[in-house]
């Protein structure tokens, strides 16, 4: 039997994100996202998590997300442990993101689509090839020529 455990936090970044890279060459970046939330005496409860995301996202959400932005991940718990310096025991529940996004509920935002051809942000217009980008050509599609599918 397989178990979902995916998750939706919505909170505050409470820390730039740190982008490294394991020996492998693989993006890893890591971030701190702090959530508010009313406890049924009405006092506000703080939890914090720790986010990591791998790959593109973690390049994209290092050159995007910054401390006190308003965030909404999406991801998995994973559970770690660990034996300090000292001997002792540690462990933490982390969420592994699957995709971090900014809360448009006080803010507003600018979307730049990345090309998928490896050549970086695209401005706009695309360049057409690759696996993705780039406008339809003419006709092509249900898509009017001057603008661009989703």
């Amino acid at each position: 039997m397989a178990y979902d455990n995916t998750v939706t936090v919505v909170g505050n970044v409470t820390r730039d994100p740190e982008l490294r890279f394991t020996p492998g060459g693989a993006p890893v970046a890591s971030f701190g996202l702090a959530w508010n939330r009313k406890d049924q005496n009405d006092e506000e409860v703080v939890s914090f998590f720790d986010i990591t995301c791998w790959r593109s996202l973690a390049e994209n959400v290092a050159e995007s997300i910054t401390r006190g932005q308003r965030v909404i991940v999406y991801g998995r718990l994973d559970y770690r442990s660990w034996e300090n310096q000292e001997g002792e025991r540690r462990s933490k529940v982390e969420i592994i993101a699957d995709d971090v996004a900014p809360s448009l509920k006080w803010a507003t935002a600018e979307v730049t689509k990345i090309s998928r051809d490896g050549g970086g942000f695209d401005s706009g217009g695309g360049s057409g090839g690759g696996s993705g980008g780039g406008r339809p050509a003419s006709g092509a599609g249900n898509f009017p020529t001057d603008e661009e599918p989703f």
